[in-house]
């Protein structure tokens, strides 16, 4: 005995396949460009971190190796050409204790 199958429209159903298939392949790809993106910024940060570590070595290998002064370099006063080799000496008073009483 045969018996008759009902005809299923194949193309409804190929449709719904690749249609299934791409949105499954857009969602991947998406997924995978962002996953790209965070790792590149990963990148880029540790990078930029490194840079600015050995910078910041070198600079402080540089002022430990720097000779000291010994006096620190004072502007010239107003008024005085820095041509001037002279240089006035400045007095400062410094008061004792204002607040103590005399006895």
């Amino acid at each position: 005995m045969t018996t008759a199958t009902p005809l299923i429209n194949n193309t409804q159903f190929a449709v719904n396949v690749t249609t299934n298939s791409q949105e499954q392949s857009l969602y991947q790809s998406s997924g995978a460009i962002v996953a790209a993106i965070v790792v590149g910024v990963i990148i880029i940060f540790t990078v930029v971190l490194l840079i600015l570590k050995t910078y910041n070595r070198r600079m402080r290998v540089k002022r430990e190796l720097e000779p000291k002064p010994t006096k620190p370099a004072m502007p010239p006063a107003l008024g005085q050409s820095s041509s001037s080799m002279s240089q006035h000496p400045t007095v400062t008073f410094i008061p004792g204790d204002i607040h103590m009483q005399n006895r």
